[in-house]
């Protein structure tokens, strides 16, 4: 008989920073452009607690709640973390078009309904001690890029207006930029409209401009954050964390509370810091490269992300889609960070 053939050998796998061959990982840079907010309060936190990530920035935007109310927030945040010298700065206070297109299409949902007129009810939070840079959000972000050796990964949890000016204002640097990451979009219905993500629809010309910037862009929308759940089990979990877990979980319960009272959930989904548990493990989400647009025209769709996953239509591939969570890794590597940052 024929001999049998010898199996071809595995590739080898093509190490990144944060390979477990390499037991110092070299952290990520990244701005977090953010509009805090109680889930990008935990994208605050795993971002400065994480020792594989170099939090170079705070910028805020309107979204959650208006542009001053988010600042501040983010300020609260970071000093509540401990996380003194990282710059916060206000940015842009509306889409750039200067109106929501979310009340003008009558949505019935906004963003004190779900965080409170704080933008961050459930705790009484101390003065913040990091202090508001008088710089405008995308002038902060023009001196990160500007003064790094290496390029700069941006993360954006609420709409991408500051990341699209930044684009616009200085397409120079894009070069600068190693990747955009994104809560946004979903590869199947909306949260604020039948078919629109509240991110993308709160200013879509702006996550129209990110995708076709040229600059890589990874999307993670509800159909991957609504894997991670806020189940009694994390809640007591996060809750015991030492210092952190009080404000928490008292955090998370006045949400729990809103998601209860207007969509019927009891368990919500913790959507932001999804995004950057994946530049801190990309290991985590399983991604599809594929063709993302949105609509800006639609009578009932402005603000929807078309994602050709199946590859139906001629558009290239311009954006890494999020697909799947691993989702007890994530909630693992959450509160480790929160105790490590305890």
């Amino acid at each position: 008989p024929e001999p049998e053939p010898e199996p071809e050998p595995e590739p080898e796998p093509v190490p990144d920073s944060r390979s477990e061959r390499d037991p110092m990982p070299t952290p990520t840079p990244i701005i977090l452009d953010c509009d805090p907010g109680h889930d990008d309060t935990f994208a605050i936190l795993l971002a400065a607690g994480s020792e594989h990530i170099d939090l170079r920035a705070v910028t805020a935007v309107a979204g959650n709640h208006v542009v001053e109310k988010s600042t501040l927030n983010a300020r609260r945040v970071l000093s509540l973390a401990g996380a003194e010298g990282i710059p916060v700065a206000a940015g842009h206070a509306g889409p750039l078009l200067g109106e929501h297109a979310g009340p003008r299409q009558g949505d019935r949902y906004g963003g004190p309904d779900v965080h409170g007129d704080s933008g961050l009810d459930g705790w009484e939070f101390d003065e913040p001690t990091v202090p508001q840079d008088e710089r405008h959000a995308v002038e902060l972000m023009i001196s990160v890029l500007t003064e790094s050796p290496e390029p700069v990964t941006i993360v954006a949890t609420g709409p991408q207006t500051n990341v699209a000016a930044l684009l616009l204002a200085a397409p120079g640097l894009r070069p600068k930029i190693r990747e955009i990451f994104c809560m946004a979009g979903s590869t199947h219905r909306g949260n604020f409209l039948p078919y629109s993500e509240a991110n993308v629809l709160f200013d879509p010309e702006a996550a129209s401009i990110v995708l076709g910037s040229g600059v890589p862009v990874t999307y993670c929308g509800l159909n991957v954050t609504h894997q991670a759940l806020v189940t009694a089990e994390v809640l007591a979990e996060i809750g015991a964390v030492p210092r952190l877990g009080k404000p928490a979980e008292a955090l998370l319960r006045f949400r729990s509370g809103t998601y209860d009272k207007i969509w019927g959930m009891a368990e919500p989904p913790l959507h932001d810091p999804v995004v950057v548990a994946m530049v801190i493990d990309p290991s985590l989400v399983r991604c599809q490269e594929a063709g993302v647009a949105v609509e800006l025209h639609g009578a009932f769709t402005r603000g929807a992300t078309a994602i050709d996953l199946a590859g139906v239509t001629d558009r290239e591939p311009n954006a890494r889609v999020a697909l799947e969570l691993d989702v007890p890794r994530f909630w693992r590597l959450l509160t480790d960070t929160l105790r490590n940052l305890a």
